[in-house]
């Protein structure tokens, strides 16, 4: 099983510094057993999984291991997590973009 994930530093501009991250974008279908586990690999304060919302007003699910357990809530997680999940869709955006607006070049050349 594959699962997407991303590193990063919170509170900094500057590689190896600030608070460090990780996030998987596509939590879904993982067991709380197997998000342990993966935290524990990572090795760092904090791992995040993103799942699907399970409360409709809700924009996904937030879950956040450290390496020994579940935590309700931690503030850099989440800041961290929203961040990394807007650069992710503007990046996802451009390339829509870029694939929309060459589509007539590659139609052109059959």
């Amino acid at each position: 099983m594959e699962h997407r994930f991303y590193t990063l530093d919170v509170f900094t501009s500057n590689r190896f510094e600030g608070n460090p991250l990780a996030v998987f974008t596509d939590g879904d279908g993982l067991s709380d057993d197997q998000m342990l586990a993966i935290a524990r690999e990572m090795n760092l304060s904090e791992t995040v999984f993103v799942q699907k919302p399970t409360d409709e007003e809700a924009l996904a699910r937030l879950r956040i291991f450290t390496t020994k357990e579940e935590l309700k809530l931690a503030g850099h997680p989440v800041i961290g997590t929203w961040y990394c999940l807007q650069n992710w869709a503007s990046f996802l955006r451009r390339m829509a973009a870029s694939i929309f607006f060459k589509r007539p070049e590659l139609e052109s050349c059959r």
